[in-house]
């Protein structure tokens, strides 16, 4: 193989990978070096001229000159006689420069070298985009489905770059087809083997804090800051926004005149209902606005420090009876919403019923196992009562129960009371 014919079979990879002239001729003159080494044991004493553009390469091993039979290593002395072949005048001490052919590397010497040379520039494109979607982490991007499998959806972007966003990084309305525009954030760039696998996510909450800074210009600038994001991908979503502006009205300057801010938002999300409320240090009005839209009687809460699930306390939440269904809502969508953007366990009761004519139903731990009551709980039925007065049928919608569990459930609680 002619020296040209090396550098042109490189030229196909050079092309689409966009090297640099620097980065390309330190690549080969990596490669060659590692060539000459395996050949003669060392390449200290090559020197190595590449012209990648016109494909010129140019081996040159430099020798000193000894006395016949004085050579202890052939790679860098020379014995007289052998130079005077080159050049009938050299002496002894003089340095000889020999050009040597790739030809000379020997066929297997030249097909691994090309080997080398591909591995090199893909380990090198590999590592310049792991480089480059890291520091994008966090941020909005946009590719097109290339294909679809049954966990993850493929995207290509204008570059050629592989991203994937997996089943559990969709939104549940979410429907894709080759072709189709799909946005969302850099969640995690890792390398796999010599390759970086970028995963896209349009569930994480950053990606709704993302979308407000692109379409609310005022969240762009900083005058209007995001506190807080609670998201049930798909479903509902609840944002904490802040101005240190006082002329400045955060949440009506994120929702828009008849939610014309907003309206993109939502439509991005797959209609996903979107609270914008007021944020405050006070913790109690915060768990209130929370809360909406119900209106909240009063409230007691309890800091605990160390909680495995790590919430900061537990919260007594006492509502007027028709409000409480508004603050579980629809399959307790709104009160877990409100949990996770307050941070705290919230306990919802109903004003003006008294304990002593109802029981709470961690008190019956010992009859119903505990991820039974969690279950009644995540729906903001905490006590006998409120479990007793649901119809089985929407008690079994709203959780994830069977119907003779329930019934089983309810007989024990109404036991309670007979007695």
């Amino acid at each position: 193989m002619e020296n040209i014919a090396l550098i042109e079979s490189f030229s196909e990879f050079k092309g689409d990978k966009n090297i640099d002239r620097v980065t390309l001729m330190a690549i080969l003159e990596e490669v060659f070096r590692a060539a000459l080494k395996r050949k003669f044991g060392s390449d200290d004493n090559f020197d190595i001229i590449i012209n990648p553009d016109k494909g010129d390469l140019e081996i040159w091993r430099n020798r000193v000159v000894v006395a016949d039979g004085m050579s202890e290593d052939d790679n860098e002395e020379i014995e007289l006689a052998e130079a005077r072949k080159i050049e009938p005048d050299f002496e002894i001490g003089e340095d000889v420069s020999e050009e040597v052919k790739l030809i000379d590397l020997g066929r297997r010497a030249i097909l691994a070298l090309r080997q080398n040379l591909i591995s090199k520039i893909y380990e090198h494109d590999s590592t310049n985009t792991f480089k480059h979607f890291k520091e994008l982490e966090g941020d909005i991007y946009s590719a097109e489905v290339h294909h679809i499998r049954h966990n993850a959806v493929i995207l290509l972007d204008d570059e050629g770059n592989e991203l994937v966003l997996p089943k559990s990084e969709q939104i549940r309305s979410d429907y894709f087809r080759k072709g189709d525009s799909v946005r969302g954030i850099i969640k995690t760039v890792e390398l796999r083997g010599n390759k970086p696998v970028i995963i896209m996510s349009r569930t994480a909450p950053e990606f709704l804090v993302k979308l407000f800074e692109q379409e609310i210009p005022e969240v762009f600038d900083g005058l209007i800051t995001i506190e807080g994001v609670a998201r049930i991908p798909g479903e509902k979503a609840k944002v904490a926004v802040d101005s240190y502006d006082d002329r400045i009205d955060p949440v009506g300057a994120c929702v828009g005149m008849k939610g014309s801010r907003i309206h993109g938002i939502v439509r991005e999300l797959g209609n996903e209902n979107i609270d914008v409320l007021n944020f405050t240090k006070n913790t109690q009005l915060f768990i209130a606005r929370a809360l909406s839209p119900a209106k909240v009687v009063s409230m007691k809460i309890h800091e605990e420090e160390g909680r495995e699930d790590g919430k900061k306390g537990r919260v007594d939440v006492f509502l007027q009876p028709e409000e409480v269904s508004k603050a579980i809502g629809k399959n307790g969508v709104n009160i877990r919403l409100a949990s996770q953007l307050t941070g705290y366990e919230l306990d919802v009761q109903r004003e003006g019923v008294e304990m002593e004519d109802d029981v709470e139903l961690t008190e019956f731990s010992d009859e119903i196992e505990a991820w039974v009551i969690q279950e009644f709980k995540n729906i903001g039925l905490d006590t006998a009562r409120s479990v007793l007065e649901k119809d089985v049928a929407e008690l079994v919608k709203r959780t994830d129960l069977e119907e003779e569990t329930i019934l089983e459930v309810q007989k024990i609680l109404k036991d309670e009371f007979e007695d």
